[in-house]
């Protein structure tokens, strides 16, 4: 490749990453930037509205949900993603193609059509109530695909010889997952762990037409405080916590998932 097209290359990249990240750390800045309109470049630094957002009742409260919502929906998640990815991986089956698509669907679809119909399954054919239950099993959904994709990645990378030979060496099922696939899967399982609890901690739009009434998550206080002026600096302080919470379980799944080898060992 010729030098100009290296500077090609890198002086377009370099601009994707300025779009896609200028705009955080502005957020990031914001958060404490002394001037309450934000002007550019800030003057002065206090830490005066990370106080407020540490005693602000209904952003701890946001918190609180978002966190409670997305432990659960992540458990649930690396229950049912695993145990469905050692289903379709293992095992052959008719309609095992068509199963795996319904599996992997839900994130596919636009975020507004599952809210919706989620949202008619619990309130019209359930006749459920909305709460953060509701949100609980919305989440799960698709946080279930995301620990599916991991746990099917690495069980195709290990095939089953190990496995195999543990089983001729006189050890059963579940001493052979036990001591020998489990280990080897555990930072697949914790990297899709890891994912999904990002996936849900920072979602919105399923979450609107899932959650109660009265009831907020971060992300949906952040927007119903976005355009009061009172509020502006504890919600850039509060954005920059979703930021760092959202981008924090990415990069351990990723050195999870890209740092270890098939083995389970460290490369």
């Amino acid at each position: 490749m010729s030098k100009t097209a290296w500077v090609l290359l890198w002086t377009a990249l370099g601009a994707g990453f300025a779009v896609l990240y200028f705009p955080l750390l502005v957020v990031l800045l914001n958060s404490v930037n002394a001037d309450t309109t934000f002007g550019w470049p800030p003057k002065s630094f206090t830490l005066e509205w990370w106080g407020r957002a540490v005693t602000s009742e209904g952003a701890l409260h946001a918190l609180w949900t978002s966190v409670l919502v997305g432990l659960a929906a992540t458990a649930i998640a690396l229950l049912l993603g695993t145990m469905a990815a050692f289903a379709l991986q293992r095992y052959r089956f008719f309609g095992r193609n068509s199963v795996s698509l319904l599996i992997v669907l839900p994130i596919a679809l636009p975020g507004i059509v599952t809210g919706i119909a989620l949202n008619n399954a619990f309130r019209t054919i359930l006749g459920v109530d909305l709460g953060v239950a509701t949100v609980i099993i919305a989440h799960a959904t698709f946080c279930i695909v995301v620990v599916f994709n991991n746990v099917v990645a690495r069980l195709r990378r290990l095939g089953g010889n190990l496995e195999e030979a543990s089983m001729d060496l006189g050890a059963n099922g579940l001493t052979t997952f036990r001591l020998v696939t489990f280990p080897m899967l555990r930072s697949a399982v914790a990297a899709g762990g890891l994912l999904a609890f990002a996936l849900s901690f920072d979602e919105i739009i399923v979450t609107t037409f899932t959650l109660g009434s009265g009831m907020e998550t971060l992300p949906i206080w952040i927007y119903n405080n976005l355009f009061r002026p009172n509020q502006a600096p504890v919600v850039n302080v509060v954005a920059a916590v979703l930021i760092v919470v959202s981008t924090v379980p990415v990069y351990l799944a990723q050195r999870l998932s890209g740092g270890e080898s098939a083995s389970g060992g460290r490369i």
